[in-house]
């Protein structure tokens, strides 16, 4: 497979994070066709959306979901599928790259039984406790009472994460015991989260600054992808409810030598023995979400996939070709590949639909993608849109488009980020104005 061209590729999953994918692997010249499932109106300019397949019994109107498995795999062996790639975390949790691989497909992502480092925050919370890997203090519970019990001897602020998946919305930070209360009575007992809620994760509240570094692997290599910072707070200044993320930069200038030589020897390397030597090797994308304590860099949380916006910031600034990097990791050559970044940095803003995360209108026509055309440097993913029943773009989710640009410097990568949020607009267009505002702290 080493090397081959006219490469069939089909990508897994319907964001922003997806369409930079998907922006990566056309650039690369081994590639001939791309499919995405079920993609977005942003991706259909550079992949054929994967419809149904007709002689497997399924409807050719209706796109193929992440989720469903044995449809995804009778389209990757119709249309003779060389490499599928990963994107979403639900496929990935619930075991997709099995699926595949017991059909002999060719899949990057990790296996069912290693994607529980991020589908299970206990299980990622006692692999960190059992491996030495710095992390926050926790306890976890079953039983409300017992969490309540706990929390009344508990020092505050305190954090309480519902233990699987949540779009990056299951935890909450509680400044006093009521809250407290509140939040278990949120998570365990009205079920918000819903089945990620019947184990709950107690934490100590860590301050510092958070960095999200991605990384690579194949098993048993690990290849750092630069550092990006993320924006969860819907509103300036970092107010309003946590979202999927309001915007990110790349690289952080807080992520120094001095956290990097620290996190090679006690975080990175240290989680994919870990990993192996519970018999889970893991191959595909590993997030750190980092928090810089005083104590040194711990670990907040690890996600099994690229993370959304970050991908839209990393990607665009490497220089591999991606499908080289992917393969590699799948054939467990990860250590031969040399992996290089552009000595620059980016920039994403992301325009979400007035109201989100709560609640938010959609179906608004999005004009101006078109200024995007040839323009170096410059990006727009889509992350929430669709075609209307006239082929116009129109709105179709909370996080709506991704506008990304590169820079020599940060601060030249934001305002050239800012500038380019004017080249698109749609009715209820919304925006943080401070991305990347702790840019300017840095001594």
């Amino acid at each position: 497979m080493e090397g081959e061209t006219d490469m069939k590729v089909l990508v897994v999953g319907s964001g922003g994070r997806e369409h930079a994918i998907v922006t990566s692997v056309a650039k690369s010249p081994r590639v001939d066709k791309i499919y995405c499932a079920p993609g977005n109106a942003g991706i259909a300019a550079l992949a054929d959306i994967c419809q149904g397949l007709l002689d497997a019994g399924m409807d050719p109107d209706v796109p193929i979901g992440a989720m469903e498995f044995d449809k995804l795999v009778a389209f990757a062996k119709e249309k003779e599928i060389d490499f599928t790639i990963i994107g979403m975390d639900d496929p990935l949790v619930g075991g997709i790259v099995d699926v595949f691989e017991a059909e002999g497909l060719r899949v990057f992502g990790p296996k069912k039984n290693a994607a529980i480092l991020e589908g299970s925050k206990a299980f990622s919370k006692d692999l960190m406790k059992k491996y030495n890997i710095p992390t926050a203090a926790y306890e976890k519970f079953t039983d409300p009472k017992a969490a309540i019990a706990y929390l009344e001897q508990a020092k505050f602020p305190i954090v309480l994460k519902a233990d699987g998946l949540a779009l990056g919305k299951g935890v909450l930070i509680c400044e006093n015991l009521d809250e407290a209360k509140a939040g278990v009575k949120e998570i365990m007992e009205d079920k918000k989260f819903g089945a990620s809620g019947n184990t709950m994760v107690i934490e100590e509240f860590m301050t510092g600054r958070e960095v999200s570094v991605l990384s690579f692997v194949d098993g048993k290599t690990i290849k750092i992808m630069s550092s990006a910072q993320d924006h969860k707070r819907a509103k300036d200044g970092d107010q309003g409810l946590n979202t999927g993320g309001m915007g990110n930069f790349s690289p952080s200038p807080f992520y120094t030598e001095e956290v990097d030589n620290f996190c090679k020897k006690y975080i990175y390397q240290a989680t994919v023995d870990a990993m192996a030597k519970e018999g889970r090797p893991f191959t595909g994308v590993i997030f750190f979400g980092l928090m810089l304590t005083e104590d040194g860099p711990k670990v907040l949380e690890y996600n099994a996939r690229f993370g959304d916006p970050e991908a839209q910031v990393v990607l665009p600034r490497m220089k591999n070709d991606i499908i080289d990097v992917m393969e590699a990791c799948v054939d467990g050559k990860l250590d031969t590949v040399d992996l290089q970044f552009e000595d620059n940095a980016a920039v994403c803003v992301v325009l979400a639909s007035d109201g989100y995360p709560v609640s938010y209108e959609k179906g608004f026509e999005i004009k101006g993608l078109e200024n995007f055309d040839g323009k170096d440097g410059y990006y727009c993913f889509h992350a929430g849109t669709k075609f209307d029943e006239n082929g116009k773009i129109v709105t179709n989710g909370g996080r709506v488009l991704g506008v990304t640009a590169k820079g020599a410097t940060l601060k030249e990568a934001r305002a050239n980020a800012y500038v380019a949020t004017e080249w698109v607009d749609f009715a209820n267009k919304y925006m943080r104005h401070d991305i990347g505002k702790a840019i300017d702290e840095v001594k």
